[in-house]
C-alpha cells in the first residue's frame, strides 16, 4: 500500500519559490531549513525569524456553552479567561495521560480558538466533538486559514509596522482579531522559542501576501530545524518525544498550566489530584553536556553503572555551544547540580542537571 500523499500548506509555493528543504512532518510537507538551521536560529535570537506554522491544529468553538464544555476538557480553568486572553493547557484521559498540549485563546464572551499541535490536530478534533456539549458548535479551521509564528526580540516592532498594527500593545499570552487584507488577522503575543513575538492567522488565500510582506520588512524565514533548536533552548517539551498519554503535566513541571482549586470535574481531575497528593514518581529534567559530544533522543541516562532514564529531546545548543537535552529522571537526582553521563555511542557523555530553561533572553 503507497503511503499517503503529503499535505502543503497555503505557503508552500513560496517556500519553494525561496529554495527550501522539505521535509515530512506530521503528514505535511513542511520547510526543514532556507539558509540553514544556525543561521535562521540565530536569525531569531537577535533580530526575528518567522516559521510557517500552518500545519498545527486550529479550532473555533463557539456558543453559549463554550466556556464550560472546554471547562470540563482542559486542565486549566479557561472559563477564568477575559476576551483577549489566552493560556497554555492539556486535554488529558481520564488517567490524567496527556492528549496533548494546547493554547486556548477567547476571543469573546462566548467564542474560543484552539491550538493544537500538528500531530494531534485529529485527535484533538475527535475529542471535541465527542465531548462538547450541544450548545458549543465547533469549527475546524485547520485547512481554510495560514499561521506564521513571528519571533525575536524585534519581532514586536517589525510586525507592528509593516501590517500597520499596535501589536505591542498586546500582553503576554493576549490576543486580538482585526480586519485585515479583506478578512481577519488574529494575532497572539505568544511562540514556541523562547524569545517575544506573535502568533498570526489570516485566512488561506490572504497567507501568502502576510509571508511576503514580513519578508519585506527584514523577518528572515525559518525551518522546522531551527524551531526545535530554539524550543529546546527554551526547555519547552514536544509532544511525541518529551509528551505522550503515559506522562502527566506534573512530570513536566508545568503545574500552572493545571487548575484543581475551582473544584471544575474537567476529564482527568481525579487521577491529577492522586499524582499532587503523592507527588510525581519522575521529572522532566535539563542536561547539558560538560565534554563534547552531542546526546539525541533515545541515548540512555546513567548514575554511575545504573540507568536511571533515557534522553527525550537533545542536540547541539547554537547559543550555548555544546549539547543539551532533557529527560526523565527520578525526583532525587532532577535537581540542578547532579552529574551524569549519557551514553553516546558507546561512550559515556559527562552532563549536569540545569535550571529550566537552558537559555534565556537578555533583558533589554
Amino acid at each position: 500500500m503507497s503511503e499517503p500523499a503529503l499535505l502543503r500548506t497555503p505557503l508552500y509555493e513560496e517556500h519553494v519559490r525561496l529554495g527550501a528543504r522539505m521535509a515530512p512532518f506530521a503528514g505535511w510537507e513542511m520547510p526543514l531549513q532556507y539558509r540553514g538551521i544556525i543561521e535562521e536560529h540565530m536569525a531569531v535570537r537577535k533580530a526575528a525569524g518567522m516559521f510557517d506554522v500552518s500545519h498545527m491544529g486550529r479550532f473555533e468553538v463557539r456558543g453559549p456553552e463554550a466556556a464550560a464544555g472546554l471547562r470540563r476538557l482542559c486542565t486549566y480553568a479557561v472559563d477564568r479567561l477575559a476576551p483577549g486572553q489566552g493560556h497554555y493547557a492539556f486535554l488529558c484521559n481520564e488517567g490524567g495521560g496527556i492528549l496533548d498540549d494546547i493554547y486556548v485563546f477567547r476571543l469573546d464572551r462566548d467564542r474560543f480558538l484552539v491550538v493544537a499541535n500538528a500531530a494531534n490536530a485529529g485527535k484533538v478534533r475527535r475529542w471535541l466533538e465527542a465531548h462538547l456539549p450541544p450548545g458549543a458548535g465547533l469549527i475546524d479551521r485547520h485547512r481554510s486559514t495560514t499561521m506564521v509564528a513571528v519571533q525575536g526580540p524585534q519581532a514586536v516592532a517589525i510586525c507592528s509596522a509593516a501590517l500597520a498594527l499596535s501589536l505591542g500593545d498586546l500582553p503576554r499570552r493576549g490576543c486580538m482579531e482585526t480586519a485585515w487584507a479583506e478578512g481577519t488577522l488574529f494575532a497572539s503575543r505568544t511562540g514556541y522559542t523562547g524569545e517575544d513575538g506573535v502568533e498570526l492567522v489570516v485566512e488561506a488565500e490572504a497567507g501568502p501576501a502576510l509571508w511576503r510582506r514580513l519578508l519585506a520588512a527584514g523577518v528572515v524565514a525559518c525551518g522546522l530545524g531551527a524551531r526545535d533548536t530554539l524550543r529546546l533552548e527554551a526547555a519547552l517539551p514536544l509532544y511525541g518525544q518529551d509528551i505522550d498519554e503515559g506522562v502527566n503535566p506534573f512530570e513536566l513541571g508545568l503545574a500552572f498550566a493545571v487548575s484543581l482549586d475551582d473544584g471544575a470535574p474537567f476529564i482527568g481531575r481525579e487521577a491529577l489530584l492522586r499524582v499532587r497528593e503523592r507527588g510525581p514518581q519522575r521529572l522532566l529534567a535539563c542536561l547539558r553536556a560538560t565534554e563534547r559530544g552531542i546526546m539525541r533522543a533515545g541515548y540512555p541516562i546513567y548514575r554511575g553503572q545504573d540507568e536511571v532514564g533515557k534522553v527525550t529531546s537533545g542536540g547541539y545548543s547554537p547559543s550555548l555551544g555544546t549539547s543539551i537535552g532533557m529527560g526523565f529522571l527520578p525526583p532525587p537526582l532532577a535537581q540542578p547540580g547532579t552529574a551524569l553521563t549519557v551514553g553516546v555511542r558507546g561512550r559515556p557523555l559527562p552532563v549536569q542537571v540545569v535550571p529550566r530553561p537552558f537559555y534565556r533572553p537578555p533583558r533589554p
